[in-house]
C-alpha cells in the first residue's frame, strides 16, 4: 500500500508528497488517509535515514573576514563535509521551503533575532534537531529506522475513507 498510486497522475503525487513530507517534517505530525500516510511515511523515514548517515560530516576552514575597523581577520568555520552536502542538496530538492511563522504576540524584533542567519528553517532542523536525536536512538537501541509511527482513526464521515496520524516517534 505504501506504493499506491493515490488516484493521481505522477506530478500531483509527487507533489502531494513532498508537500505531507514537509508538513510531517516541520509539525512533527499529520493527520491523513491511511494510503497517504503509508506513503508519506516511507519518504520521510528515507529522508530521516539520510540526515542521521551524513550530520556528523563537518571540516574547519580558516576564513579572512573584515571586522568592525576594516582589518582582515581569521576565523575558523564548520562547513559540511561532501557527504553531508551531498545529503543536503539531495533533501532540499525534495522537500518543500517552509519558513519560520512568527508566533503569537512575538515582536518583529525578537523574531528577527530568532530567525537571523537562517536560510532554511526545514533543512536545519533536520539535520540540527532530527539527526542527533534518532542518531543517539539507534546508539541506544541498536536498531535504525522506525521513525515514525502511524495511528489509525477510523473511518472518516462522509466518503468512509480509514484516517490516520502520522508522527515522528
Amino acid at each position: 500500500m505504501a506504493n499506491e498510486k493515490l488516484g493521481r497522475p505522477t506530478k500531483e503525487r509527487n507533489a502531494l508528497l513532498r508537500g505531507q513530507v514537509s508538513t510531517l517534517l516541520w509539525n512533527g505530525k499529520l493527520t491523513t488517509s491511511l494510503a497517504k500516510a503509508k506513503s508519506s511515511a516511507r519518504v520521510a523515514e528515507k529522508i530521516i535515514t539520510l540526515a542521521v548517515n551524513s550530520y556528523e560530516d563537518t571540516v574547519k576552514v580558516t576564513k579572512d573576514i573584515k571586522g568592525a575597523d576594516g582589518k582582515k581577520v581569521k576565523t575558523e568555520v564548520l562547513n559540511d563535509g561532501p557527504k553531508k552536502l551531498a545529503a543536503r542538496r539531495r533533501i532540499m530538492g525534495y522537500v518543500y521551503d517552509l519558513q519560520e511563522q512568527r508566533k503569537e504576540k512575538e515582536s518583529i524584533e525578537t523574531f528577527k533575532a530568532r530567525i537571523e542567519g537562517i536560510n532554511h528553517p526545514l533543512i536545519e532542523k533536520i539535520f540540527n534537531v532530527y539527526a542527533p536525536k534518532y542518531a543517539q536512538r539507534a546508539k541506544d537501541l541498536g536498531q535504525a529506522g522506525g521513525y515514525t509511527r502511524i495511528t489509525k482513526l477510523g473511518k472518516r464521515r462522509g466518503d468512509a475513507t480509514e484516517m490516520a496520524v502520522v508522527e515522528l516517534v
